[in-house]
């Protein structure tokens, strides 16, 4: 139960999140992707047969014993006219089958020719792909799919992608290669299946942070939590949280202080974990920008504050005077000597 609820919290808000994110910045989707994206066809020859999947067999000569054929949920074909034996069919290729179903005939027909084709692939359910991504999708899984290309399927990731990816998994490995016999257990109840992939890892090529998706995951591009700049900086506005995001980072995001600004002297207001109270950092930038001291690590919420030096201060005394100067001199009444 802990994990339907846990499954269920998930998929609810990450699908607020897709629909926040399309309302924002809407992108027109093909009729591909409303019913399913495709990546393409890519190894469908060594498809393996699942549950669900239907099959068109044809016996040349008899059509009395054609048949379009639906996996059972054991894996097994027992609808064929005439053959009391189920037909194993989980995890083997149609030509494997069509070899057993022309033995099964044999026993009846000399010589028989058998040909069995896939006219439905339903076993393997859609993966999904939702949060910070441009263009969330279902991807049909006819073949193995690795992170990279799913969100390519997914036309990339927003400005809001905070850094991780989570990959929920739903159902266990249907047909397992060697290696991943523990992935083809059933998933337990009272563990959570959920693996977390760095974005930055992922752009940098590392194999670890480029698995494959299973049929019916869940991916998430969790999305990026706000840092506010304020006061005196060229651009005051929110920025969205990145990996390890520092004070000077943030301040550069914004286009830096201006020259009024009290860089020895800049506040970050945070609030306090579990309490609705909360705390101001102080924190010397212009140390910071010498290497005296070190940059401060942000935390989503966070508001800093740049203040502004007083108009007699060294680095604005010229500059006032000179602007009070000029503003003497276009104000004052022009006068014309004869």
């Amino acid at each position: 139960m802990r994990f339907v609820a846990l499954l269920t919290f998930v998929l609810l808000s990450g699908l607020a999140t897709a629909s926040s994110i399309m309302g924002q910045d809407p992108v027109p989707a093909s009729a591909g992707q409303e019913q399913g994206a495709s990546i393409d066809n890519q190894g469908i020859r060594n498809y393996l047969l699942g549950p669900g999947d239907v099959v068109d067999v044809r016996v040349f000569g008899q059509p009395d014993l054609n048949a379009i054929a639906e996996v059972d949920s054991d894996g097994n074909i027992n609808s064929l006219p005439f053959l009391e034996t189920p037909v194993p069919a989980k995890c083997r290729t149609e030509k494997e089958v069509q070899k057993d179903i022309a033995t099964a005939y044999g026993k009846y027909i000399k010589n028989p020719q058998v040909s069995v084709r896939i006219t439905e692939r339903k076993s393997r359910q859609p993966a999904t792909v939702f949060g910070a991504v441009r263009q969330p999708a279902r991807v049909q899984m006819q073949r193995k799919v690795r992170l990279n290309e799913l969100m390519a399927a997914s036309g990339g990731f927003t400005e809001r992608a905070s850094g991780t990816i989570q990959i929920l998994h739903t159902e266990p490995v249907m047909c397992p290669e060697p290696g991943e016999e523990a992935e083809a257990k059933p998933i337990d109840g009272a563990t959570i299946p959920l693996q977390l992939v760095n974005i930055s890892d992922l752009k940098a090529g590392k194999v670890e942070a480029n698995p494959f998706i299973r049929p019916g995951d869940y991916v998430i591009v969790t999305e990026a939590e706000p840092v506010y700049v304020t006061g005196s900086v060229t651009s005051p506005q929110g920025v969205y949280m990145r990996d390890k995001l520092t004070l000077t980072l943030a301040i550069a995001m914004v286009g830096g202080v201006k020259r009024e600004a009290k860089s020895s002297d800049v506040r970050i207001i945070r609030q306090k974990p579990g309490s609705t109270e909360q705390e101001t950092i102080r924190v010397d930038l212009s140390a910071i920008k010498k290497n005296l001291k070190p940059d401060v690590l942000l935390q989503p919420y966070d508001v800093i504050e740049v203040g502004e030096t007083s108009a007699f201060a060294p680095n604005r005394i010229i500059p006032t005077l000179f602007g009070g100067m000029q503003s003497i001199i276009s104000n004052a009444p022009l006068r014309v000597l004869y």
